[in-house]
């Protein structure tokens, strides 16, 4: 009898934890196609995006566009920044430029930008925390003038 009652207290906990680990249903979440000028989105769409912590979605650039670009910490705990590294491509010659931001998990949102002429091995240095929600979020611009998001992503502070 004792055997069957711990058999049931057991399970019923793998049941909670079973429960209590699920990951929340994400929202689905409505994407222009690459072919859509930036003019059909709503201001408010862009007030959304600028006010969320949480990275969305990216978009691929044309191959005669396309630069490989990194984000990563330094992982120093007494001055932590997130160093964004351009790595060359394609449309290194005209992309006339690559901005980067930086929105901390204190709330607080850093830009920069790099300009033509654009060198392999170029980077940029924006102050984080020492948090593992710090964001990173690069666009580049097109020589047509579209704003296109290559990276969206949290950068932990440190990865072991």
């Amino acid at each position: 009898m004792n055997l069957y009652i711990c058999g049931i207290i057991f399970l019923a906990a793998l049941l909670l934890v079973a429960g209590c680990t699920q990951s929340p249903a994400a929202a689905p979440s409505a994407t222009p196609s690459a072919g859509q000028a930036a003019a059909t989105t709503t201001a408010a769409a862009v007030a959304a995006e600028a006010a969320s912590s949480t990275p969305g979605p990216v978009d691929t650039l044309q191959n005669a566009y396309a630069v490989d670009v990194s984000v990563a910490s330094n992982g120093k705990a007494t001055n932590p920044q997130i160093i964004m590294t351009f790595n060359g491509g394609n449309g290194m010659g005209v992309i006339p430029e690559i901005d980067f931001q930086v929105t901390r998990s204190d709330g607080v949102v850093e830009n920069d930008k790099l300009t033509q002429p654009l060198s392999t091995g170029a980077t940029l240095s924006l102050a984080a925390t020492n948090s593992n929600t710090d964001r990173a979020e690069v666009w580049v611009i097109t020589p047509s003038g579209d704003r296109v998001k290559i990276i969206d992503q949290y950068v932990p502070f440190r990865a072991y």
